[in-house]
């Protein structure tokens, strides 16, 4: 199971440092389980990690290198050449089920009910009022498999609804088959809204009715914490028919905060190439197999999720291009993963780890901005040790490039 935030921040939950927000079922999650310190969104904005989570590979291979907008993209989508996470799974007897945020492709030819999903409730675009259920552009977004059909409900509250249903229908002592479960949240994404708000979008209307400034803190504290409440409620009903020892439960978001969230100490928001864009909260717990309590400083990105879960069923994945790695070893035994530059690409920022080295490159229109940090004594990203390092600078750059050339060779960008 697979549970994803929105825009969820490194701070935003309480197991991370924050000391307002209250999210006791994520910090029993993190306390039973496994939390990470370095695990990254592949992207710094929603659609880019999606296609990361759902194929095992840099999201600039799928063509989604920037988000697929509700504005500009209508008619696009993951290609249906690519092989999702539940497609792999269904070739290993899973029921699958996605409820929540898609993101991945607004026709209904690029549902997720066409990329392995059986089930699918929720909404394609970027982000719905969260009780009208419209998208940005004034378009009703509330599907059921592939036609629009919406309801009356917080959509927090819909997305866990709909997944406790589903843990209860496809128990495997009554079905026979293991279940995949993903739920995307819209939470803590704006429009800021409470369960107790009002619409504030029209259907026909490219438009959003702004929360006053001085309540979303507030506001976003409560959203946090529905979530949690739900996150609770799902596992539940794991415990409740039995399955909660022998499930994985992976907890995590798509991007860093923006500035209405909380980072932490990392410096920058969602959209950056800073550790504030791209380092996110993450839990994993599986109670039957992994040792309770657990902190893990490895490297990690979103894309390392699918060859991870198809290791923990014994089973390698399809497709040749893959870039994520499996991590079973690791949170099996806690070996170190191999030793591996990983990189990123949005709009005109990109950067290479390699170690504890961490390059960042910035394009201009005349000019590029080279910057170089070491996150083992400077996670926060204060001092800029480019000048002291030419050799380093010189390596990593060129290193970067070769990526940036080889990830999108041949590929038609869906959206940049």
């Amino acid at each position: 199971m697979i549970i994803m935030a929105d825009d969820l921040g490194y701070g935003d939950i309480s197991c991370y440092g924050n000391s307002t927000t209250q999210t006791p079922n994520l910090d029993l999650l993190a306390t039973k389980g496994v939390k990470f310190t370095d695990f990254h969104s592949n992207g710094a904005v929603c659609s880019p990690t999606r296609a990361a989570l759902m194929t095992g590979k840099y999201q600039q291979r799928t063509g989604v290198n920037g988000v697929i907008t509700a504005k500009n993209h209508r008619e696009v989508g993951l290609n249906l050449s690519e092989i999702t996470i539940a497609e792999e799974l269904k070739k290993y007897g899973y029921n699958t089920g996605m409820f929540g945020k898609w993101h991945l492709g607004y026709p209904k030819e690029y549902n997720p009910t066409l990329q392995g999903f059986d089930k699918f409730t929720g909404f394609v675009s970027g982000n719905i009022d969260y009780h009208g259920h419209i998208d940005q552009e004034g378009y009703l977004d509330w599907w059921k498999g592939t036609e629009i059909d919406n309801e009356d409900g917080y959509s927090t509250d819909l997305i866990t609804e709909y997944g406790v249903k589903y843990i209860n229908k496809n128990d495997p002592e009554k079905t026979g088959r293991p279940f995949f479960l993903y739920l995307a949240h819209e939470a803590p994404h704006y429009p800021y809204q409470r369960r107790i708000d009002k619409i504030i979008r029209e259907v026909g209307k490219a438009r959003t009715k702004r929360a006053n400034q001085d309540s979303i803190s507030s506001i976003y504290k409560e959203m946090v914490e529905v979530m949690d409440e739900g996150v609770g409620k799902v596992i539940q009903s794991l415990k409740e028919t039995g399955q909660y020892e022998n499930t994985i439960i992976l907890f995590l978001s798509d991007n860093g905060g923006n500035q209405f969230g909380n980072n932490g100490s990392l410096r920058g928001y969602k959209a950056s190439a800073y550790e504030g864009g791209t380092r996110v909260p993450a839990i994993f717990s599986y109670p039957d197999r992994i040792k309770k309590g657990r902190i893990n400083k490895q490297t990690i990105l979103t894309m390392d999720v699918l060859p991870t879960l198809l290791d923990f069923i014994g089973q390698k994945p399809s497709a040749t291009d893959l870039d994520g790695i499996s991590i079973k070893d690791n949170l099996l035994h806690q070996t170190n993963l191999p030793q591996r530059d990983v990189f990123f690409a949005f709009g005109n920022k990109s950067f290479i780890r390699s170690g504890d080295w961490k390059l960042i490159r910035i394009e201009e229109e005349h000019s590029n901005t080279i910057e170089l940090y070491n996150l083992l004594n400077d996670v926060q990203e204060r001092n800029d040790l480019s000048s002291a390092n030419p050799n380093l600078v010189n390596k990593l750059t060129r290193k970067l490039e070769l990526w940036k050339k080889e990830v999108k060779e041949g590929v038609i960008m869906i959206a940049e």
